[in-house]
């Protein structure tokens, strides 16, 4: 199951935005990493370049590698309206950014080791597969033998009110996917438009 396991600073200061959870040294240090990086100017980026590195801060973002987010694209290009905004709502269906979005894990990472550590099920079933797509109506929790693990309900702090395409019931600790969410939803910083014409050349 490949993911990223590189240093997370790096890609934050890369990007200029605390992409993967720990924007707090970005006030310390916001310039480009690297032993030079305070005395590099950034650059400004050709046509190409620009549309690569917001396909990248997308990947980094969810935690998906070059094949998946790929095979993820052809999906979006496949199904009915704008490819950029499908490409959005795909990767917002996925368990491990559902379960992230629920609150049931503190970042991305987290909730993927959740869902691979097999502590997730959907509609009372165990899936450890953290791309695993969801459809309306799916509801996620956290097994019976989980929800005994102290150590792992302390780490739910419930759903964020403006993730409307979910619903969360704090007395079962169990969330429902309820649609795909429309774009202007998603708080991501992505433009996915740049994807789009970096895949169409």
């Amino acid at each position: 199951m490949a993911r990223y396991t590189g240093p997370k600073t790096k890609i934050c200061r890369m990007f200029g935005e605390p992409i993967l959870g720990n924007g707090k040294y970005l006030g310390k240090n916001p310039n480009p990493p690297g032993q030079h990086g305070a005395n590099r100017k950034r650059k400004q980026l050709g046509e190409y370049a620009t549309q690569l590195k917001e396909k990248q801060k997308a990947k980094y973002t969810y935690g998906v590698l070059e094949r998946q987010f790929r095979n993820t694209f052809d999906d979006a290009n496949r199904l009915k309206g704008i490819t950029g905004e499908n490409l959005i709502k795909l990767l917002e269906a996925r368990l491990d950014n559902t379960v992230y979005r629920l609150g049931l894990a503190a970042s991305r990472p987290a909730a993927r080791q959740l869902v691979s550590h097999k502590h997730v099920t959907v509609n009372g079933d165990v899936v450890n597969i953290p791309s695993y797509r969801l459809k309306p109506g799916d509801i996620i929790g956290l097994k019976e033998k989980s929800e005994a693990n102290a150590s792992l309900t302390s780490q739910i702090r419930g759903k964020n009110p403006k993730f409307s395409w979910l619903d969360w019931n704090e007395a079962e600790k169990k969330g429902t996917f309820i649609t795909f969410p429309e774009r202007e939803s998603v708080p991501e910083n992505i433009k996915e438009q740049l994807i789009v014409e970096l895949y169409s050349k």
